[in-house]
């Protein structure tokens, strides 16, 4: 079935002179750029992910997707990283593409190896990360009869996926993959499926670059109204509270110097959420912190008391606004976004402005220097720094004389330093590695924040080393996420990826055992992970059998010791397992349901915020 090709053939880029034959014949001169080559279908596939710049490709070969991988060893330019569990193929994919800016890159079989793609989809579908997924699939004859290993994952993935496609000519495969990669890559970015049955893979066919691609209707709005913008500025001028409220949008957009500079302008304070830290440095004077369900007191107070929140690049989703009806109740709203469908998706916009955030706050910097109009926010910043005094950013160590975790993550923020890359599961480890490490750095803080996948950290540190390898990456993760994609390691390992791995095992699924402890009277059903009881796994055997050093910490005395000795190791993967108290909870806290005037600092406590100290 396959037609026969030489490995000459094959062995070279698009635009390289092919090898010399067995006779002696001398090479035949690389035709010009744009003339047709007769190639396979998967050659083509080859040939078009070289010419758009892919560099990596995680991924699992199985029967339907096998004529993609001949011609992809062969291959100079696009480096494959053979995974474990194509999921670990997915979420890679995703740190890769959050690490670097650039479109990450995952390929599957057809039927299970496709579903398990789903879950690295739709979460980088919720968290806008630029991802293309390339998946095998039954021959064309055979959709739709029920064929081994055949699933509609087109279908399964519609509502997750920013645009998929299935290809049913080998023509379509350069002009396809094209527009993938510029679909993930533009706009508001996203993940795009490309399926391609066997049978396609092995036609032959030609191949030119580049292809005309054919997306009628797709023009994302980059430039923003300028009346608008004139209308935003206006309000800055007169707003009494007013509040940068930075949502990730502004990292995809990289206008974190744009950002910095408006805020210095204006003097207003800045809040970056959960998917935004580090677009805004930690350290500045005008940072609050975290707003949201454990965000900072000072930032959540912030938001709720403002009398303008100027939205750039988030989406006002619930862990942030907690009870949509009384969030920010005082506040006009200036919402800017490259997504047209946030703008009044969850918060009414006063003022709605499509466009990049980069060409936002450039043009809102230019129309508020014009103006040359600032606000007074003396008063303001009296208040936000009283409730910054009063409920800091803090800790109790565990009664039983166990080992703090946010300690640990706090000590590992401060050793290893801000230009490392960190990436978390999900959980109470994810929080507190949101609240306790400072990032002062664009792209330094990766992790899962819309679909909230366990499993995340592990080969997200994996994918974030491929693309930036020589830049420390530490996984924080918890005991439970651990167990989820540990098989990863053993990829890291064999591949040349030594990634840091901090498991903060505190014996239980953390965060689910903090809500049995607040609202279902501690009963805390099957919560308990066996590993502190049991030590199973043992996490240093288990680091060491998969190629990793593994390292153990207990006590307050050994934490910068074996932080530093990880930091020494960079020839494997190091995993650490710190053995830390069961019980330790996040705070602060916005329980589900409730407003964030009702935010707890610590259990039973909560702040009062009076109305008459801002009302100025």
């Amino acid at each position: 079935m396959t037609s026969a090709t030489s490995r000459s053939e094959t062995a070279s880029g698009p635009n390289a002179p092919a090898s010399p034959s067995q006779s002696g014949a001398r090479p035949k001169p690389a035709p010009p750029a744009g003339t047709p080559v007769r190639v396979t279908g998967a050659q083509s596939l080859v040939r078009s992910l070289e010419a758009v710049g892919a560099e990596v490709v995680f991924g699992i070969p199985g029967g339907t997707i096998l004529p993609a991988y001949d011609p992809l060893l062969d291959s100079t330019k696009v480096r494959h990283v053979l995974v474990r569990h194509e999921q670990g193929a997915g979420h890679a994919a995703t740190g890769y593409a959050q690490a670097t800016g650039k479109v990450g890159v995952c390929m599957a079989t057809s039927g299970p190896g496709a579903t398990n793609l789903v879950t690295p989809l739709a979460d980088a579908n919720m968290d806008s990360v630029p991802v293309v997924a390339i998946t095998g699939q039954q021959t064309r004859a055979l959709i739709g009869t029920d064929a081994f290993q055949e699933a509609d994952i087109c279908g399964i993935t519609m509502p997750i996926t920013k645009h998929n496609f299935l290809v049913t000519d080998p023509a379509d495969i350069p002009r396809t993959i094209a527009e993938a990669f510029h679909l993930a890559a533009s706009g508001r970015p996203g993940p795009v499926l490309v399926d391609i049955p066997k049978d396609v893979l092995q036609e032959t066919t030609s191949f030119s670059w580049p292809p005309e691609m054919r997306l009628p209707g797709y023009r994302p709005t980059l430039r923003p109204h300028g009346k608008q913008v004139r209308e935003a500025a206006r309000l800055i001028a007169k707003a009494k509270r007013p509040v940068l409220y930075v949502g990730g949008g502004v990292l995809k957009a990289q206008a974190s110097k744009q950002l910095a500079e408006l805020a210095e302008l204006t003097g207003i304070p800045v809040v970056t959420t959960l998917m935004a830290r580090g677009a805004f440095p930690d350290s500045h004077r005008q940072h609050l912190g975290m707003p949201g369900m454990h965000g900072s007191v000072a930032a959540v107070a912030a938001m709720q008391r403002s009398d303008l929140l100027i939205a750039l690049g988030a989406r006002f989703d619930d862990r942030v606004t907690g009870r949509l009806d009384s969030f920010a109740p005082e506040a006009t709203v200036v919402h800017a976004d490259i997504d047209p469908a946030e703008i009044s998706k969850n918060r009414k916009a006063d003022v709605p402005i499509v466009g990049d955030c980069a060409e936002i706050i450039a043009e809102l910097i230019a129309a508020i220097r014009a103006d040359n109009d600032r606000p007074d926010l003396a008063d303001w910043w009296t208040q936000l720094n009283s409730w910054r005094d009063t409920f800091p950013a803090g800790y109790e160590w565990p009664d039983d004389g166990t080992l703090s975790p946010q300690y640990v993550i706090e000590r590992i923020g401060q050793l290893v330093g801000p230009d490392a890359v960190y990436t978390a599961g999900v959980g109470q480890h994810q929080m507190w590695a949101a609240q306790f490490i400072k990032y002062e750095k664009p792209a330094t803080w990766i992790n899962s924040g819309g679909l909230g996948t366990m499993g995340f950290a592990v080969p997200a540190a994996m994918g974030a080393k491929f693309g930036c390898p020589d830049t420390p990456v530490w996984a924080i993760d918890g005991d439970g996420c651990f167990q989820m994609t540990n098989q990863e390691l053993a990829t890291c390992a064999i591949e040349g990826a030594p990634i840091k791995v901090a498991v903060i095992n505190n014996g239980n699924l953390g965060m689910v055992r903090q809500w049995q402890n607040l609202f279902y009277s501690e009963r805390y059903s099957q919560t308990d992970l066996g590993t502190h009881k049991h030590r199973i796994p043992d996490f240093t055997l288990l680091a060491e059998a998969l190629g990793c050093a593994g390292l153990r910490c207990e006590s307050k005395e050994e934490v910068d010791r074996v932080i530093r000795r990880a930091m020494e190791i960079n020839d494997r993967p190091v995993v650490i397992d710190f053995v830390v108290g069961k019980d330790a909870q996040v705070w602060p806290m916005v329980a589900a349901g409730t407003g964030n005037d009702e935010i707890m600092a610590a259990r039973g406590i909560r702040p009062l915020f009076d109305d008459d100290e801002v009302s100025q």
